[in-house]
């Protein structure tokens, strides 16, 4: 005797398709969200924050704390320079508006270099960079004495000799600091490749 399939009822069907593409749907907004308000992925295009950041690398940014919280010194953050350093560096591609670079001196701060030992100082006090300063690197060859104004950050590539950032841009409107406000977030992490996975110094 044989034995016929039963074949769920076309409703059923209907109902479990409506199911799938439901949880797609929420699926593809909370994606939507954690990418727009909580954290993004970036990739380094350039040398100038080696060897903390490798061309390549890719990075994951901290969206949300940027709308609750002041920048830091000493912060990797991620900006939005279609304003300030893409308007002024024709070196940049059509839509290549983002940069990555480290905070040195926030609003109010007077950044200087050098001093007589040759070393960066903010507000007086020489900055330790001996972690992240690219090897062979000076905190830079380029002397400079500069108050940064309010809700503005003075901004700096890791890789000093291989770094177009805010000492670029000393005679632009600004002089060379960026809007906080223009701040994505900050670096959270190495996320690709594997072999780099982890936080940054």
């Amino acid at each position: 005797m044989k034995h016929r399939r039963v074949r769920p009822p076309r409703r059923a069907w209907a109902a479990r398709a409506g199911e799938v593409a439901l949880v797609a749907v929420v699926v593809l907004v909370a994606g939507f969200l954690v990418r727009t308000f909580v954290v993004a992925p970036f990739s380094i295009p350039s040398r100038s924050m080696t060897e903390t950041l490798q061309v390549g690398d890719r990075i994951l940014v901290d969206r949300l704390s940027a709308r609750f919280r002041d920048v830091r010194r000493g912060e990797i953050v991620v900006f939005d320079g279609t304003d300030t350093f893409g308007a002024l560096d024709g070196s940049r591609s059509a839509g290549e508006t983002d940069y990555v670079k480290r905070v040195i001196g926030v609003g109010g701060d007077r950044v200087v270099c050098c001093d007589d030992r040759g070393r960066l100082t903010v507000n007086g006090e020489p900055v330790d960079e001996e972690a992240y300063l690219y090897p062979g690197d000076k905190p830079s060859e380029l002397r400079f004495d500069v108050r940064v104004p309010e809700g503005r950050l003075w901004v700096m590539g890791d890789h000093r000799s291989s770094s177009r950032d805010s000492r670029a841009f000393l005679g632009a409107p600004g002089g060379g600091t960026i809007p906080a406000d223009d701040v994505i977030g900050p670096v959270l992490a190495v996320v690709w490749p594997l072999s780099r996975l982890g936080g940054v110094p």
